[in-house]
């Protein structure tokens, strides 16, 4: 771990004949965060980006139920102690994790094939908390794994780093 708030979850499948059970989350595991309110899943199709998202006051947790995702954070946190620094996950069976992002931690992720995730979230959905930032920034330079990627209007629109205003950019620590 790179990004300070941010936690990789090693998680134990127990398989047998008859299939896997899989334990995703436990609050256990995330002490400092807050109680999840939502779950949410989503499929995508291979060559497909998602992001860069942030939001100032909800937190997610990720976890690949099927296929593979490469996933990408930027902390956007001024003042963190790793503001401006970036992880690269590659998620998604056989290697069984889930990820914990704090609010202002830029995220997205690549569907490298199709793919399946399950996320949980510590508030309820808010437009106003919608923000982002553009996956295809120069300045940070985002390695995604895929080529042509298929991309949703909004996130053809995000703001490169240097152009968000500073009203919408995050100051660690966040107060939620």
């Amino acid at each position: 771990m790179t990004i300070a708030g941010t936690a990789l979850v090693e998680l134990n499948a127990h398989r047998d004949d008859r299939g896997s059970f899989l334990e995703t989350y436990r609050r256990a595991w995330v002490p400092d965060a807050r109680e999840m309110l939502q779950a949410n899943i989503v499929t995508r199709v291979a060559g497909s980006i998602v992001g860069l998202h942030y939001h100032l006051h909800q937190a997610d947790y990720w976890y690949v139920a099927a296929g593979e995702a490469r996933v990408v954070l930027h902390d956007l946190r001024i003042g963190s102690p790793t503001e401006g620094a970036t992880d690269v996950y590659d998620l998604g069976p056989p290697t069984e994790r889930g990820l914990f992002i704090p609010p202002g931690v830029a995220h997205g992720f690549a569907a490298r094939t199709d793919m399946t995730m399950t996320y949980l979230v510590d508030g309820y959905y808010n437009p106003a908390d919608e923000l982002g930032v553009a996956w295809d920034d120069p300045e940070l330079a985002l390695d995604w794994g895929v080529s042509n990627p298929v991309l949703s209007a909004r996130d053809h629109e995000n703001p490169k780093r240097s152009e968000i205003p500073e009203r919408i950019r995050p100051v660690f620590p966040l107060r939620t």
